[in-house]
């Protein structure tokens, strides 16, 4: 697995990427933190984040969540501060696993290994809800579809289903952008 180091001492960074190397990781780059942190995730293009740090500041945390809406990638963060707000903002800008320690060597790879497997868990509910959000949005046009079509062209519902299901395969366009088609139409002769 590819990681990409975040922090700005380089003598506790060289102690972490050893650490992360004895245990199987690939330390692709070591970065200070800073502005151009996104840009330089970009072009290296890791498979895991990892930032030690005295406490992670809003610059930090901010450029967390930007990578968690656009790019999201497991990201542990080892940091000295311990207060509950501070974790919490962590974990709320998208950090998969907070350590508030020093780094013990021999458990690198346990915590690595579950903050992947939140990471992936997370990712996998936040999927399933943009799934059942699309679906929940697809049925409701789909009612509204078919009570106009019923209304202004004297169908069953059932002959009005059967319409927009047909108007989909003839377009090979999805049933919701059909539906929202007719609504439009049929929304502007009332």
């Amino acid at each position: 697995m590819k990681v990409m180091l975040v922090d700005n001492d380089s003598a506790r960074s060289a102690l972490l990427s050893q650490a992360l190397q004895d245990q199987g990781y690939q330390v692709v780059s070591r970065v200070a933190p800073g502005p151009s942190l996104l840009a330089k995730i970009a072009q290296v293009m890791p498979d895991m984040i990892v930032i030690d740090t005295d406490c992670p500041d809003r610059d930090m945390l901010e450029s967390v969540s930007l990578l968690n809406k656009h790019n999201p990638l497991p990201v542990v963060m080892f940091a000295d501060e311990e207060s509950e707000a501070v974790i919490q903002q962590a974990i709320r800008s998208g950090v998969s696993g907070y350590i508030s320690s020093h780094v013990q060597p021999e458990r690198v790879k346990s915590i690595m290994k579950v903050a992947v497997a939140r990471f992936r868990e997370y990712q996998a509910l936040k999927d399933e809800l943009q799934q059942t959000k699309s679906e929940l949005e697809t049925s409701r046009l789909m009612q509204k579809a078919k009570a106009l079509l019923m209304k202004h062209k004297k169908a069953t519902e059932d002959e009005a289903h059967k319409a927009i299901m047909k108007m989909s395969m003839d377009q090979n366009k999805p049933v919701s952008e059909v539906a929202q088609n007719i609504i439009q139409v049929l929304d502007m002769q009332l």
